[in-house]
């Protein structure tokens, strides 16, 4: 266990726990309401702006406790959340394949340049930066080849041809690193905001605490249903 400044005692395993049920659901709700929304509205680059948003919630996680092995959990909770499609819509569960894919890879690279980053992403600005963008990055090269044998889409089949990864790198990867380097240090920066208050209320009033989260986790779950069922 290590003691953050701002709390009173440790980070415990059922505090990792919990935090990975309510920012996996935060996650979860973007990618279904606010993407949902997104994409009725017409506004362009949806997909993009997920991949930011989704960086940004696991650099709150890293904000609140330092642990980059949590974000793959908290990957797989966006995912459960956006497969709440397949029983309420009747779906099969390889229309999500390529969207929950690169969910999974967003987890999986930043916890991976996060714990390459290890002190300095909590004191470098420039380091959350480049942790983000290089997740980025790395979640582009891994879309492009794992999406192809996944369940591409016609418009990831596009650039199945030759200087194909290029093309896909230039129009979708770079965009992805850009919005890893900005939405990164922000979540980061929104992270270290909730801690000292977070930590208050769970050491003060843990029973409040708890109960809020859930019911933070419970309502992003409904939202997503819901929306789900409307879209």
């Amino acid at each position: 266990m290590e003691i953050r400044e701002g709390q009173a005692r440790p980070i415990s395993a059922k505090d990792i726990l919990i935090g990975v049920l309510v920012l996996g659901s935060i996650w979860g709700f973007f990618e279904v309401v606010v993407g949902g929304g997104m994409k009725a509205a017409g506004i362009p680059y949806k997909g993009d702006l997920l991949t930011g948003l989704g960086i940004g919630t696991m650099a709150v996680a890293l904000a609140l406790y330092r642990k980059p092995l949590m974000l793959p959990g908290i990957a797989i909770v966006a995912i459960a959340v956006k497969q709440l499609a397949v029983p309420i819509l009747h779906l099969s569960f390889i229309c999500k394949a390529n969207s929950c894919l690169a969910v999974m890879l967003g987890g999986c690279a930043l916890a991976g340049t996060a714990a390459l980053a290890g002190r300095r992403l909590h004191s470098s600005l420039g380091a959350r930066a480049t942790a983000g963008l290089s997740a980025g990055l790395l979640a582009g090269t891994g879309f492009y080849f794992m999406g192809m044998r996944a369940a591409p889409c016609p418009y990831l089949l596009s650039f199945n041809r030759p200087g194909g990864f290029i093309a896909f790198m230039f129009a979708e990867g770079l965009i992805w690193a850009a919005l890893g380097a900005v939405f990164s240090p922000l979540g980061y920066w929104i992270g270290e905001r909730l801690l000292q208050g977070a930590a208050r209320l769970r050491d003060k009033r843990p029973t409040v605490y708890y109960s809020a989260s859930l019911a933070l986790a419970a309502c992003c779950w409904i939202a997503s249903a819901f929306a789900i069922a409307s879209f």
